[in-house]
Order: C-alpha cells, then structure tokens, then sequence
C-alpha cells in the first residue's frame, strides 16, 4: 500500500507526515527532524495513522506478518523438537548396536501376496504390517528382533497350490544400520550389497518348508495368520548355501557366496560346521 505524505502521530515525536516505506522501514518528517523506523512494527503502540481506511488497511498487513511470525516460530520448534528426536533415536540406536546379543532366531520369513511378489524386489522393502490390538492398535509392528545381522526371506505360494509348496522367491540382508526395535514406520529396508532375487526357475526348486520347523506343531505345514514369522539363523544360511548352489551365472554365484559369508560371520555360523536341512518338508 502507498503512504507517502499520510499524516501520523508518534507518541514521542508527535504529528508527522510519511516520506518514505518499503517493506521493512518507514521514514517520517516530524517538525524538526526526519526519522526512520521499522515497518510495520512501529505501528500500533507507537504509532497511529490519521486516515481511518488506511489504518485498517495496515492492521491487516500487521495481523498477517505477526501470523507468518508465529508460523515460523512454530516451524523452527517443530525441527528443533525433530532435531531432538532424531538425537534420541541416534543415541538409543548406538546403545542398540553397542550392546546387541545374537538372537538365535533373528531372521524373518516374509509371506508376500501378488502385489508384494512385485514391489518387494522393486522397491527391497517389506512392511511389517499393522497391530490390530493391544495399546498401540494401528500402529505399525515393530520388526524387534531384527538387527545388522538378519535377513529377510521372501516367500509365496501359487494359486491353488497347498502349503507345503510355499517357494522361496528372495532374501535379503537388512539395511546396515537396521534396529528393529526403534523402526517407526515398519518399513524393513534391504541391505546396499546383499540381496537376491530368485529366477522362476530356481524358485521353483526351493520350497520354505524343506527348512521350517513349526515349534507349535512340528509335524505340520500350517501357516494361518500373519504376514511374517521369525526362525532360526542356521536355516537361514543352509538357505543361502542352497542358492549358491542353484547360481549358474558366475557373477551371481559370487555374490551368493559373499551373501552367504557374509551372513555366517555376522551370526557367528561356521561354515564347515553347518547341519543338513531338517524342516518338516524333509521328513514325511
């Protein structure tokens, strides 16, 4: 708005006229001097413009930087208390990683539906699903056993076909810096390196249940509820060494084995050592 030569009061200096604004200052003659001042802020306690219309015109220009102030006053706690939350989640993740004891059942094995046969090897990611109970019903299900040192099979089972036919479709090492117990998002990310995708073929020689053992009913294929399971990091790497031996491509088979090494040293498996597969699959 334009306020040259409007007539004003000070309380201090008195009745002057406007000479210059821009949008960050308003110079003012009075009667013996020139000042200058701050715009708009000098309006209002120290300041009154005589013409009524224009008075309101300013107040509203006032009301809406006093609004854009509080909203970036606003904007500035709300990264300072994100800056502090993302401080505790690094601190508790140190703690996390520092003080971590191998699970003997930290790997998970994943039941993807059509939908996620797709978008798990597009995007390397799973979600955990939501809680449908309890004190934090629909939030996301933390992944809490999974660290640095789990992996992520991905498994299906065709149209028709029984349980016992569920095929191993993938695996994945978890992102490097993976803390089950703090994901926020249930968002289960793959590791940089570690990360295959089986070929139809090959998956179809490699069936879940041939390693799978269900504590609750051992002498069963049941899979009823839940889009995933935990299970035992041994049979996780007789896996792993099973896709080495399905890999035909020399690169492929590389990076298998390095999966597989990989795996071992950070479960503390020895190769040499490994049992055979005992899941239920081998024994009817």
């Amino acid at each position: 708005m334009n306020l040259i030569n409007k007539k004003v009061t000070h309380k201090r200096f008195g009745i002057g006229s406007i000479v210059k604004h821009n949008d960050s200052s308003i110079e003012i003659h009075f009667a013996s001097e020139n000042k200058k001042f701050v715009f708009p802020d000098v309006f209002g306690k120290h300041l009154k413009l005589h013409d009524k219309s224009d008075a309101k015109s300013l107040e509203e220009i006032i009301q809406k930087k006093e609004n854009e102030r509080k909203e970036e006053e606003l904007k500035k706690e709300e990264e300072k208390k994100l800056q502090r939350k993302k401080l505790a989640l690094r601190l508790e993740h140190e703690k996390l990683m520092k003080n971590h004891k191998l699970h003997p059942s930290s790997q998970m094995v994943f039941w993807c539906d059509t939908e996620e046969e797709y978008s798990s090897f597009s995007e390397w990611k799973v979600f955990s699903g939501i809680l449908k109970s309890g004190n934090n019903k629909g939030k996301p299900n933390k992944p809490s056993r999974l660290h640095p040192n789990s992996a992520v099979l991905l498994t299906a089972i065709d149209s028709g076909m029984p349980e016992k036919d569920r095929r191993i479709l993938g695996v994945y090492m978890v992102k490097e810096d993976f803390v089950g117990k703090i994901c926020e998002d249930g968002y289960i990310p793959a590791h940089s390196i570690y990360r295959i995708q089986l070929t139809k073929q090959e998956s179809d020689q490699l069936f879940f249940w041939k390693y799978y053992t269900n504590e609750k009913s051992p002498e069963k294929m049941i899979w009823k509820t839940g889009k995933y399971r935990y299970f035992e990091n041994l049979w996780m790497a007789q896996i792993l060494l099973d896709i080495v031996s399905l890999k035909v491509d020399p690169n492929e088979r590389e990076l298998a084995q390095q999966f597989f090494k990989h795996f071992c040293k950070m479960n503390q498996i020895s190769a040499q050592e490994l049992p055979k597969p005992n899941g239920v699959l081998m024994r009817i």
